[in-house]
């Protein structure tokens, strides 16, 4: 059976279903039964949702002890009204489960300009502290209760040892669509039973969401909910992480393992998509630069549209990354595509095509799973990122989201 949230000592969570959603659940809260170190990342739209601000205000002690999130609205542009609705979530949680309000995390996903039903989320709130389980089902039924248009629910464990202490961590995500994150995906939740400081966890989700969520893209959309976050109980009894030693290098593996596979499945369930592409930028000059490359071209409608369509039109990657802002030599750069990272099929050598290339790539682009590698040829930095195709039936979703 699959391992999740109720699977990492002392957390206990609920998804309820009160009518903001016509069939799905839509109240979802995690709790941990000790205050936690906790951090958090956040949308970095300058349109942020109501319960965006009154988290923000929350995390800045570095400690937490519940998660409370609600779909189907995102209490977004909803002004003082919103405000006050987000401030319900947090007070009707701390009041229920009797901790206090700042120690409470809130987040809302969904419909953005629509009232906030705050009577239905405060409803939704008193019943899932009171259904609160270890169970797994309660794990799978807080999973679903975060998604929107999201065809399935994304979760994600690991297990590994620090000082002999076995020590578990896992992680619930949503989004299919308004996915281009600056700081996270649409909404991400992680609970673990290590003991670490909240400095260092605040240093480790920033890092590891930078290299996973930080490297997907849908549809070039940065929400206004966007949220990422943590919580680290010490349940697991391990001496408290308080420096950057082995420890925090295992823990920050095993977080950007976790991250990364959430973040994928995200993509795996983009709006409309069809196949998951990969891409890889190697041989430049800094990370940094690498990631940009990716980012570019992961996000070009060009590209995008092509690999929908199966067309082997690999001029729309060159041009993309061309457009990215780096300085390179276009006749040094090297060009791969592929379905399996070891069996990739050159198509430009030395900023050169290669013969006859386009009718082996047809093939490989019908593939559901896709790989693009750019090598730069100019330093020893790389970077991975993932995007989806686009659709028809993305337009589709999205032309009649509302309707």
């Amino acid at each position: 059976m699959l391992n999740n949230i109720t699977h990492v000592r002392g957390f206990t969570c609920w998804g309820a279903h009160m009518g903001i959603k016509s069939k799905r659940r839509d109240i979802a809260l995690i709790y941990s039964k000790v205050p936690a170190s906790a951090a958090a990342v956040f949308t970095r739209n300058i349109v942020a949702a109501e319960p965006i601000k009154l988290s923000r205000q929350h995390i800045k002690d570095g400690m937490a002890q519940a998660f409370i999130i609600n779909s189907g609205n995102a209490n977004a542009c909803t002004g003082k009204e919103g405000w006050k609705g987000a401030v319900a979530m947090a007070e009707t949680t701390a009041k229920e489960l009797k901790i206090k309000k700042e120690a409470v995390l809130v987040a809302s996903t969904g419909l953005i300009g629509e009232p906030f039903p705050t009577e239905k989320v405060v409803k939704g709130i008193k019943e899932c502290v009171k259904k609160l389980s270890d169970r797994v089902i309660a794990g799978s039924l807080t999973a679903n209760a975060i998604l929107t248009t999201d065809t399935f629910a994304k979760e994600g464990f690991t297990s590994f040892s620090v000082d002999g202490k076995e020590i578990n961590m896992a992680g619930i995500a949503k989004g299919s669509g308004m996915i281009h994150p600056d700081m996270g995906t649409m909404l991400g939740f992680i609970v673990c039973d290590i003991a670490i400081s909240p400095e260092l966890l605040d240093e480790a989700l920033r890092t590891a969401v930078d290299k996973s969520f930080n490297m997907i893209t849908v549809d070039g959309d940065t929400s206004t909910n966007d949220m990422v976050s943590i919580m680290c109980n010490g349940e697991a009894g391990n001496e408290k992480i308080t420096e950057k030693d082995a420890n925090y290098d295992l823990f920050l593996a095993n977080l950007e393992q976790l991250c990364t596979h959430l973040a994928k499945l995200i993509i795996s369930d983009g709006e409309g998509s069809t196949k998951l592409i990969e891409y890889h930028t190697e041989g430049a000059r800094t990370e940094k630069e690498a990631r940009q490359v990716v980012r570019t071209v992961s996000n070009s409608n060009l590209v995008k549209t092509a690999i929908f369509g199966s067309d082997p039109n690999w001029g729309r990657i060159i041009a993309a990354a061309g457009r990215s802002g780096i300085e390179f030599d276009p006749e040094n750069v090297d060009l791969y595509i592929g379905a399996e990272i070891n069996k990739m099929e050159q198509v430009v050598k030395e900023g050169q095509p290669i013969d006859g290339v386009r009718k082996k790539l047809k093939k490989v682009m019908n593939e559901s799973n896709i790989i693009i590698m750019i090598d730069l040829n100019q330093g020893d930095e790389k970077a991975v990122g993932w995007g989806s195709d686009f659709s028809y039936e993305y337009v589709r979703i999205n032309a009649e989201y509302t309707t």
